[in-house]
C-alpha cells in the first residue's frame, strides 16, 4: 500500500490493526488505550535491593528465554551497562530468543551484533542504528525486521501495550540501597536521566546499575525506589567523557558557521521571533552553532527564550547564565559541561522523560509548545522528507531520535545541511528512507541557497519581506547534481529488515536489504 510520502509498505505488515502513514495530523484527537505496567505488588520490609551481581538481580528478577529487556543510552558511545548486561544474558545464564528495546544502539554495544548473527538477539526495538549492529540488521541477519521509533513513539507504543518490557537495566550515576537514583553526583555523571524515567515506570522490574552507593535516601532522584527490584554495583557504568560526540560539537568550519547564521536570519524573520519564544536544537554542527548567531540578536533585540527542549549543551547553558534562557528541559544531556550545569543548577532545569518530551499519544508533549526547531539532515529530496537514518549505501547508520516528533510538533522546522557531502547530493529527488515527512519540514538551508516549503506561503511571504533571497528545493537538487552527478539507483532485495514507524505508530517507510553489488570482472 502506498502511504502519504509515496513509500510502497508490504501488505503483510499491515496486521494487527497496523496502518499506513496518512499524514501527521491523521490520529489527532483520537483515544489511546494505555497499558497499566504490568508488576503491581507489596515490597517486604527489607533493609535495601542490593545484589551482589547482575546474574543475581537477573535471575531475583525472573530473566528467560523469549524476554524483552531494555536500557537507556544518556552515555551514547561510553555506556558500559549494556553490553555487561548482555553479556550475563547470554553467555553466563545462556538465555537465547531475546528482545531489545533500546532508547537507541551504537558502537557501544557491538556485542550485540555477534549475538544478532548468531540467532541469540531475534529482535530489535530502537531508535538509532549506528556501528555493527547497523550492518549486520542491513544485511539482513537478524531474525525479524527492526522496529526504528522516534523519541516520542517509544513511550507511545509502550503505553499502548505495543512494547512489553520485562526487564530495564538502568545505568544511574548514584544510587542508594533501595534504587533512588538519578544522572548525577557520581564518578560517571550522565546528567538527565529522561531516557530511564519511562521504562522504570513500565517495565515489569527493573534493576538500578550504578558505581556510586550512597546513603539512602538519594533525593531529589530521576527514578524513584517504588518502581525499583533490584540494585547492583559495578566498577564502572561508562565513560562520561565519551557521551560528547563529534556531532555534538560546535563547529568552527567557516561553510557551517554561515549556515548557521542565516538560520537565524530566518528565525529573525518570522513572527514567532519575539520576547518568550521557545527553541530547541539537534545534534549537528550548523544546527548547534545557532547558539552562537541566537544570542547576538536577542541581546541586541532585547529577547529572551521562554525555554529550550530535547538534548543539552554547554551552549544552552551559558546562554541561560547570561539570563537569555528561562527553564531549560532535557531528556539528556549532550556533554558533560551540561550534565555539569544539571547538578548545580536544578532549580533552572526540568528533567523531561520521553513521554512528556515527544509522545503522540498524551495530552500535553512539549515538542507542542516548540516555537523553532533546528535540525540537521543526512538527505531531503524535493518533497521535503528527511533521511538521518540510512547511508548513501543503504546501510542504517543513524538515528530518528527526536528529530519526527520536533519537526511535527514546532511552528517553524528549520532543516540546515550542506548541499553536497563528499561526492553525494544531500538535496535530492527522493531521500533512501523518509524518516521525517515533508509536511513536517518548513525549511531547508544549505551553504547554496535556502528553500520554503511550498506549504507554507506565510513563511515565504516573511522571508520576501524581510529581503532574504530563496530558492525552490528543486533549484537546490540540480545545483546539487551539476556539483556531484546524479546518483545511481540503489538495488533493493524483497526482504524487510527494518520498519520505520512515524511518531502516531503508522508505517513511515521500510528498510530493505541492499543487493550486494556485482563486479564486472572484465
Amino acid at each position: 500500500m502506498i502511504n502519504a510520502v509515496g513509500r510502497d509498505i508490504p501488505d503483510y505488515l499491515l496486521v494487527n490493526g497496523r496502518e499506513v502513514y496518512q499524514g501527521k495530523n491523521y490520529r489527532d484527537g483520537k483515544t489511546v488505550k494505555k497499558a497499566s505496567p504490568v508488576t503491581v505488588k507489596h515490597e517486604k520490609p527489607e533493609e535495601n535491593k542490593l545484589c551482589a551481581s547482575i546474574r543475581e538481580a537477573c535471575e531475583k528478577c525472573g530473566a528467560h528465554d523469549g524476554m524483552t529487556f531494555s536500557f537507556h543510552t544518556e552515555f551514547r558511545d561510553g555506556d558500559y551497562v549494556a553490553a555487561m548486561v548482555c553479556k550475563v544474558l547470554v553467555e553466563e545464564m545462556g538465555l537465547k530468543d531475546l528482545h531489545v528495546a533500546a532508547t537507541s544502539l551504537g558502537t557501544a554495544q557491538n556485542i550485540f551484533a555477534d549475538y544478532m548473527e548468531r540467532g541469540i538477539i531475534v529482535e530489535a526495538q530502537t531508535s538509532g542504528v549506528r556501528g555493527r549492529i547497523g550492518e549486520v540488521i542491513s544485511g539482513g541477519k537478524l531474525k525479524n525486521p527492526a522496529i526504528i521509533r522516534s523519541h516520542g513513539g517509544r513511550p507511545r507504543a509502550v503505553e499502548a501495550g505495543e512494547v512489553h518490557i520485562d526487564i530495564a537495566f538502568l545505568a544511574a550515576a548514584t544510587s542508594d540501597n533501595c534504587g533512588n537514583a538519578k544522572g548525577t553526583g557520581g564518578k560517571n555523571n550522565c546528567g538527565s536521566m529522561g531516557f530511564a524515567m519511562h521504562d522504570a515506570k513500565y517495565a515489569d522490574h527493573t534493576v538500578i546499575v550504578t558505581d556510586t552507593l550512597v546513603p539512602f535516601p538519594n533525593v531529589p532522584c530521576s527514578i524513584s525506589s517504588v518502581d525499583v527490584d533490584a540494585v547492583c554495583v559495578v566498577d564502572a557504568i561508562g565513560d562520561a567523557a565519551k557521551i560528547s560526540t563529534k556531532e555534538a560539537r560546535i563547529t568552527n568550519n567557516p561553510r557551517e558557521l554561515m549556515m548557521a547564521e542565516n538560520v537565524t536570519k530566518v528565525i529573525a524573520a518570522t513572527p514567532y521571533f519575539k520576547d518568550g519564544f521557545s527553541f530547541q536544537t539537534g545534534v549537528g554542527g550548523p544546527s548547534l552553532a545557532v547558539n552562537r548567531y541566537l544570542e547576538e540578536i536577542m541581546t541586541e533585540k532585547g529577547i529572551k527564550i521562554s525555554f529550550t527542549l530535547g538534548g543539552t549543551t554547554g551552549a544552552v547553558c551559558a546562554l541561560q547564565d547570561k539570563g537569555l534562557v528561562g527553564k531549560i528541559c532535557d531528556t539528556q544531556d549532550f556533554d558533560q559541561v551540561a550534565a555539569k550545569h544539571l547538578a548545580e543548577h536544578p532549580e533552572n532545569h526540568v528533567e523531561l522523560d520521553l513521554n512528556q518530551y515527544a509522545s503522540a499519544g498524551n495530552k500535553g508533549a512539549y515538542v507542542n509548545k516548540l516555537d523553532y526547531v533546528v535540525l540537521s539532515a543526512l538527505e531531503v529530496d524535493t518533497k521535503f522528507n528527511v533521511n538521518v537514518i540510512t547511508g548513501s549505501d543503504g546501510v542504517l547508520r543513524g538515528a530518528p531520535g527526536g528529530h519526527p516528533d520536533a519537526a511535527a510538533g514546532s511552528k517553524c522546522c528549520i532543516i540546515v545541511t550542506p548541499l553536497t557531502r563528499g561526492r553525494m547530493a544531500t538535496v535530492c529527488d527522493d531521500v533512501v528512507t523518509v524518516t521525517t515527512p515533508g509536511d513536517c519540514v518548513d525549511v531547508v538551508v544549505t551553504d547554496y541557497g535556502i528553500a520554503v516549503n511550498p506549504a507554507r506561503q506565510d513563511l515565504i511571504a516573511c522571508l520576501d519581506e524581510a529581503g532574504i533571497s530563496h530558492v525552490t528545493i528543486e533549484t537546490l537538487r540540480d545545483k546539487a547534481y551539476s556539483l556531484v552527478g546524479t546518483p545511481d539507483k540503489l538495488e533493493w532485495e524483497d526482504q524487510v529488515v527494518a520498519i520505520v514507524e512515524a511518531r502516531d505508530g503508522t508505517i513511515l517507510d521500510v528498510v530493505r536489504k541492499v543487493k550486494p553489488l556485482v563486479l564486472d570482472e572484465n
